[in-house]
């Protein structure tokens, strides 16, 4: 059974968060403005995500795409810390007595991915609210100078004068939602792509087992990211209209949320957003994939 240290886990885990917002925050601040805005009633609309981007790029230049990145490099480096962390120790628990080069078992991975995911939601909903709020606001029209916030700390500290505590946390149901079901999917994806690629090029020679490493470590990770995000889209759309919302009153249910965008755009406004967000999904997670496995093998991580 294979053996690590927990703080080496958390250690690898944050330098794959890291890689994960660096290549996929642009992305990112395209599906959170296509969510807010293309499922309003009323206002502006983005054609798709290339007029968003485009869009973004000619008022706010490249900076635009990286608005909010901030509170993201902290929350998410944070976060996936734990998820890592969490998923590798509970999934090493679990296995416990059993065979190290077994073939993935889902009632190993779902409960430690699950559970990852859960605990995380809690580090991750306050940052990407503050994330979230940024990137909406831009420098355009759509949003009135005297609502816009100068800084990641200045919507925080503006969300709790306005809304107390809890409204930082707004939107916690959802994400603990999101992250939960997703990251079971993740895991379960990536720990079967990796098992059947290894079982392909097993008898592959030596000289070529690193190269072998990354590119299962692409496969996985990036398949892995695409499966999440079409697990949850319809979770996460809810979500940045409930963290965006203008009125603190506004409704928190996301299933009340769904409901009126699918009367109000069908099925297909479950998905707002969805091209950016694959686009996003591959290379990001693929890159946090790879950035794990590199950084397990650097901290004498053994794993099977």
């Amino acid at each position: 059974m294979p053996e690590s240290s927990s703080y080496q886990d958390y250690v690898a885990g944050l330098l794959a968060g890291v890689a994960t917002v660096a290549i996929g925050h642009p992305f990112d601040t395209v599906k959170v403005k296509l969510q807010k805005y293309n499922t309003e009633a009323h206002g502006i609309k983005y054609r798709n995500g290339l007029h968003c981007a485009s869009r973004v790029l000619r008022t706010e230049g490249v900076k635009g795409l990286y608005r909010g990145a901030t509170s993201s490099f902290v929350g998410v480096a944070f976060e996936s810390s734990l998820l890592f962390g969490i998923y590798s120790q509970m999934k090493q628990s679990l296995q416990k007595g059993n065979s190290q080069n077994s073939k993935p078992d889902l009632h190993v991975i779902v409960p430690s991915a699950a559970y990852g995911g859960g605990v995380i939601s809690f580090v991750l909903c306050p940052s990407e609210l503050v994330k979230c709020r940024m990137q909406v606001q831009g420098t355009d029209s759509l949003v009135p100078k005297s609502s816009r916030y100068s800084g990641p700390l200045d919507c925080a500290l503006k969300t709790v004068k306005s809304e107390g505590v809890q409204g930082i946390f707004c939107g916690g149901y959802t994400t603990f939602l999101r992250e939960s079901i997703g990251n079971a999917v993740f895991f379960s994806v990536y720990e079967y792509v990796t098992y059947y690629m290894h079982l392909q090029f097993k008898s592959s020679s030596s000289n070529y087992n690193n190269l072998i490493d990354v590119g299962t470590g692409i496969m996985s990770g990036g398949l892995g990211g695409v499966a999440f995000w079409c697990a949850v889209l319809p979770l996460d759309v809810a979500k940045t209209v409930i963290q965006t919302a203008s009125s603190s009153t506004s409704p928190r249910n996301p299933f009340h949320i769904l409901n009126t965008i699918y009367r109000r755009t069908g099925f297909r406004g479950f998905y707002t957003g969805l091209g950016p967000t694959i686009v996003r999904a591959f290379p990001a997670n693929a890159a946090a994939i790879v950035t794990w496995e590199l950084a397990v093998k650097l901290l004498g991580i053994k794993r099977d």
